[in-house]
């Protein structure tokens, strides 16, 4: 006995809620968009030995895609190409000239095959970043570097918001 017309329209019906509820449930734990995802800064790095910041400074440029980041010196001279960094506070305020402003802590670390690692700790407050560098080996301080930058393109244009006339003329 094969099933009716009606029963095979119910099951074709129920199949296709099911399936467009099953893909609006795995669209919606979407990740949030990364916060520093294309962005780019330019970095001055001075190592620090013993307490005394050198005289030397290094310019570098710090670049973000897809939850990681990347320099050219660490790149060059430890042969990290890609860190993977983690947010731990993203937060927005108000600052003293009524700006929303927009402040993220991050961490990131990686370790290679010579039990080398990379400790990268810096705060971004807009466009404007600062922190630290630690590299260790066999968890022994091997170099330290103190890193401040600034978004590459510089500090955005404030909008102007549109005020009232100063007069008007009447006819």
């Amino acid at each position: 006995m094969s099933p009716s017309p009606w029963t095979r329209q119910l099951f074709y019906f129920l199949t296709g809620t099911f399936l467009f509820i099953l893909a609006l449930v795995v669209f919606s734990f979407k990740d949030e968009e990364d916060p520093l995802h294309r962005r780019s800064f330019t970095i001055s790095l001075s190592e620090t030995k013993n307490g005394v910041v050198s005289k030397k400074v290094i310019m570098d440029k710090l670049e973000f895609k897809n939850g990681k980041l990347r320099t050219g010196f660490l790149q060059k001279k430890f042969g990290y190409k890609w860190i993977r960094y983690h947010v731990n506070k993203d937060s927005i305020f108000t600052d003293s000239t009524d700006t929303e402003v927009r402040w993220l802590e991050v961490e990131a670390t990686a370790t290679d095959e010579r039990n080398q690692t990379v400790f990268v700790n810096f705060v971004t407050c807009e466009w404007d970043l600062d922190g630290t560098i630690k590299i260790t080996r066999n968890d022994k301080l091997k170099r330290h570097y103190t890193l401040s930058g600034r978004e590459k393109g510089g500090k955005p244009k404030k909008e102007k918001k549109e005020g009232q006339p100063m007069f008007e003329i009447l006819k």
